[in-house]
């Protein structure tokens, strides 16, 4: 069994960062940090657990999963329009092999 290491909301910060963009304004960089970490967080903590319950329910083969997006999207990119449609085609997806498989989906939508 592996044990996952504790998480903190900053323990990404002790870890090598292999694909992280290198911001010349380092004092700007600390700034937005600081401000982020003010806010409220973009998925809640049941969210999360849900998420785990039927990614553990896919992995028994209780559910299949759906999963898509941008691998490498940009900033420029994250205009509402263009983020509904890639949403609602996740979302038919997963509706459609719902209705073929008569088995219910996990829909991940990387946005």
């Amino acid at each position: 069994i592996i044990k996952m290491a504790a998480w903190t909301p900053s323990s990404w910060q002790a870890k090598t960062a292999l694909q992280m963009a290198e911001w010349e304004d380092k004092a700007q960089a600390t700034e937005v940090l600081e401000k982020l970490s003010k806010l409220p967080p973009l998925v809640q903590a049941g969210e999360c657990d849900l998420l785990k319950q039927r990614l553990a329910e896919a992995g028994r083969g209780e559910r299949f999963i759906v999963q898509g997006g941008d691998c490498a999207e940009r900033f420029q990119d994250c205009q509402a329009d263009r983020l509904e449609s890639q949403y609602k085609l996740i979302w038919q997806l997963g509706a459609i092999l719902e209705h073929a498989t008569g088995r219910a989906g996990v829909r991940i939508c990387r946005i």
